[in-house]
């Protein structure tokens, strides 16, 4: 399958604002947005007001790096939403939301979407008590995620959470028992609590032309 394999870094120089891809890091001067404020690439970009175009391809590859989906697979997303009866913005951030890779980086099992991709891709959680190693794989009211447990060390995660400590809020759509390191989908996703910063209204207006 085809994946991004560049530095992440460099998706956020290209969108100029943090996209939060390095987890920690992101919080630190060690940012690659503080350091090194022009976009990535040789040539110095001539300052010009952006085309209407231009800003809602910006907002479409915003969401895609935010979520680490290809262009292919955000196209699908959009089809998708689009099929569904209620407001395709909200109903693709639904669908972005409820990917498995996702769901376990808001559970704070993981630094970064990029990371909890690698854990779900490596077979470390089950859904519903069956392993899955899908990152893109659509959970649904009623799943119950559960970290799968080895003898070997324990991760940074497992130390924090059962301390008390969860590296970010759990939204209310979904819940986390820290004793057990399960989370359980309580309902759908509510693209109001999304706090990415995506304006989905531009992805659509981009789409529809």
């Amino acid at each position: 399958m085809a994946r991004y394999t560049d530095a992440v870094c460099r998706q956020c120089r290209r969108i100029g604002e943090k996209l939060f891809l390095k987890g920690e890091r992101c919080y630190t001067p060690r940012c690659a947005v503080e350091r090194r404020k022009r976009p990535p690439g040789d040539h110095v970009p001539r300052r010009r007001r952006p085309s209407e175009w231009a800003i809602q391809l910006r907002e479409k590859q915003k969401a895609r790096f935010t979520y680490g989906v290809l262009e292919g697979q955000f196209r699908k997303y959009f089809d998708a939403a689009r099929e569904k009866t209620g407001v395709t913005g909200d109903e693709l951030l639904a669908l972005l939301e409820s990917r498995l890779d996702n769901v376990v980086y808001r559970l704070s099992f993981a630094e970064s979407r990029k990371q909890g991709r690698q854990l779900v891709g490596h077979g470390h959680f089950f859904v519903n008590g069956r392993k899955v190693n899908i990152p893109s794989y659509q959970v649904k009211s009623g799943d119950v995620i559960t970290w799968r447990k080895s003898n070997g060390s324990r991760p940074d995660f497992i130390t924090e959470l059962t301390q008390g400590i969860p590296k970010r809020p759990v939204p209310s759509w979904l819940s986390l028992d820290v004793a057990s390191l399960t989370g359980h989908v309580v309902r759908g996703p509510d693209p109001a609590e999304v706090d990415t910063g995506i304006n989905v209204r531009l992805i659509v207006e981009f789409y529809s032309k």
